[in-house]
Formats: structure tokens, C-alpha cells, sequence
């Protein structure tokens, strides 16, 4: 059985509730969703209203999620997103009353024009929201890869530094206000269920963020979507005119695959063992991929050494820790453990 939907990849609330019941009742045509299946949406507060929400708890929907980015008026402006406080505080009054599971909010740290005070009084309101989950995600400046980016003045975005002293304020806050910080960007309730995950070690990460279910297959549907098998990745046309021609061909709209090699998979295990857990058992990946660990990553290990340097690691005989300082930069850390990553310690800043 399906055990979670989630829609996503945009403003899923862009359709009216008629295309999104025709919808659901296709999934449930086709597929064998399990009653107590988590089903998730995205949702933009600019373009809901209490009757939107209700309709999608009656549908079916247990979770829902927004975006605040920031609650600085001149922070929206800067990207093009302008949400009022009391739009924010109104459309997570109907989530409420409507009665969902489980309520996320996505905040974005690097934008143009913050500081470190200015976010502190968003993290203030967010709290005062009340979401089971709060993601606090990295601005990627990367006008090269996205061309809509050349309109924002790179001198108005926070320094590297000033980025780090942000998601240090962010953890000090947040943890200090009954969120447990999970991985390096998620916070829930101590009652949320990846919270409970973190404490029992059982939380996983796929490339969506943090799970409680990383042992289900992840099937994408949709321009762009990405699914995930056991050992291997496919991502779906990411232009209308060569998804389109698939589809109405009857042939799957893939447009590139990749199959995991024995080493990749190794190396997810591990990635995804620093990144859940900042922490890394070498008995576990021998015990399944039968390696000697030291061996196998000897290389890794001496660049892992001058971390430890730098404090962000601690080099045990059966086991690697990521320190609290390392945390914030976790990711980096795990890039040591990926063949593909181009990424070394001279461009940690680019990923602050």
C-alpha cells in the first residue's frame, strides 16, 4: 500500500478543489493507499481561503505546509513575495480549526536584506504560529544556474559569517522554545514523529528532507518529479513539450536514469548516516556492505582528520561523530564521503 502522498514541486493549491478531488480519486483508482497514510500538500497563503482548506481536510489531506520565507516587509519585496502577518496568521488559523495532523512552515535564511535581527523577529513570530515543524532552509545564490537570480544585488545578501551567526541564533531559539533541532534543517515538537525518529535512531533522509518512512520506494509523478528505487534514480522531462510527447506516446516521461553502483550505495549509507543522525557506526556499513571501513575510506578518513582539527568531528576507532559546531555545517562534512562532489573545504562558504 501507499503509505505517503505528498503534493509539491510548486503551488499545488493553483488548481481549483474540483481538479484536485478528480485527482485524488485518480490515485485511489490506480493505487492501493493505505488508511492511515500520511498526505501531504503545498500551499501558498496568497491564493487560499477558509472554504480552500476545508475542502482539502474533507478530501483527504492530514499535513499541509507553507512558505513564510521572512516576515520583513522589505525582505518579500526583495524576492517577490509579499505576505502580509495577517495573512500568515489567519491561513494558519484555518489549518487549525480544519483540524490537520500536522502543520510544517519553510522559512529561508540568505535572502537579500537580512540580518541577524531582522530574522530573529521572524523566528519570534513564527513561533508564536504554533507549526509542528519549522524548516529553515540556505538561499543558493547561483544566478548562473538560475537566470532569474541576476535581479537581486549580491550586496545585499548576509555575508557568509553573518549567514552562520543566523542559524546559530535560529538553533538557540527554536530548541529553546520546545522544537528539537532535527538533521541540519528541520525542527519539531518533542511529540512530532521526526523528533521521535531522531531520539530512537530510525530517522532517514532521502532528497526531499527528513523521513520516517526512507524504506518505501519514492515514485514521482509530474513535470520534473524524481523517484527514488533501491538502487536506482529517474527524473521525469523537466519542459512541457517532451513531457507531453511521452505521455501522450503511452511512454513513461523519463527523461534520464541513473543506476546506483555498489559504491554509491555505500556512500548513501553514509551520507545519510551523518546527515540524520551526526553520527556514524563503521560496524553497521561493514556489517552490510561486508568492507573494511578504514580501508575502504582511508582517504576520507585523512581529510576528515583536519576537521577533527577545526573541531567539527570526532574520530573514534569504531565511529565518526559530528560535533555541535559541526553540525551547522554537516553537509560539508558529508561531502567528504561523496565521489561526485566537487566541493572541498575552500568552498564551505558557497554552502553557509
Amino acid at each position: 500500500p501507499v503509505l505517503q502522498i505528498h503534493w509539491g514541486g510548486g503551488t499545488p493549491n493553483y488548481l481549483e478543489i474540483r481538479q484536485v478531488e478528480f485527482l485524488w480519486e485518480t490515485i485511489n483508482r490506480y493505487f492501493s493507499v493505505d488508511a492511515n497514510a500520511e498526505v501531504s500538500i503545498e500551499i501558498n497563503p496568497r491564493y487560499i481561503n477558509r472554504d480552500y482548506i476545508n475542502s482539502l481536510r474533507s478530501i483527504g489531506f492530514n499535513r499541509i505546509s507553507f512558505g513564510i520565507q521572512d516576515f520583513d516587509p522589505q525582505v518579500q519585496l526583495a524576492v517577490n513575495r509579499i505576505q502580509p502577518e495577517k495573512m500568515l496568521f489567519d491561513a494558519m488559523d484555518w489549518i487549525k480549526q480544519s483540524n490537520f495532523s500536522s502543520v510544517n512552515v519553510d522559512l529561508i535564511y540568505g535572502l537579500p536584506y537580512q540580518n541577524l535581527q531582522g530574522f530573529q523577529e521572524t523566528l519570534t513570530k513564527t513561533i508564536a504560529l504554533d507549526p509542528d515543524r519549522i524548516v529553515v532552509f540556505n538561499f543558493a545564490y547561483v544566478p548562473w544556474m538560475k537566470p532569474v537570480q541576476k535581479k537581486i544585488d549580491p550586496t545585499t545578501l548576509p555575508t557568509a559569517q553573518e549567514k552562520l551567526d543566523i542559524m546559530k541564533m535560529t538553533i538557540e531559539q527554536l530548541t529553546s522554545h520546545q522544537y528539537l533541532f532535527i538533521g541540519m534543517d528541520h525542527f519539531a515538537k518533542h511529540n512530532d514523529e521526526l523528533a521521535i525518529a531522531q531520539v530512537n535512531g530510525t530517522l532517514k533522509r532521502n532528497f526531499q528532507g527528513y523521513t520516517t518512512h526512507a524504506e518505501t520506494e519514492l515514485f514521482g509523478f509530474g513535470i520534473t518529479a524524481i523517484s527514488m528505487l533501491d538502487n536506482a534514480y529517474s527524473q521525469n522531462y523537466k519542459d512541457l513539450k517532451h513531457y507531453y510527447q511521452s505521455v501522450e506516446m503511452g511512454a513513461v516521461p523519463i527523461s534520464k536514469g541513473i543506476q546506483l553502483t555498489p559504491d554509491d550505495m555505500i556512500r548513501r549509507d553514509v551520507i545519510m548516516s551523518i546527515m540524520s543522525h551526526f553520527c556514524l557506526r563503521k560496524l553497521e556499513i561493514e556489517a552490510k556492505y561486508h568492507i573494511n571501513f578504514d580501508q575502504y575510506f582511508h582517504e576520507e578518513l585523512l581529510e576528515l582528520g583536519r576537521l577533527e582539527r577545526d573541531g567539527l568531528v570526532n574520530l573514534f576507532a569504531d565511529e565518526i561523530q559530528v560535533t555541535d559546531i559541526g553540525r551547522l555545517l554537516v553537509r560539508n562534512i558529508a561531502c567528504h564521503f561523496d565521489a561526485y562532489s566537487k566541493m572541498k573545504e575552500s568552498k564551505f562558504s558557497r554552502t553557509i
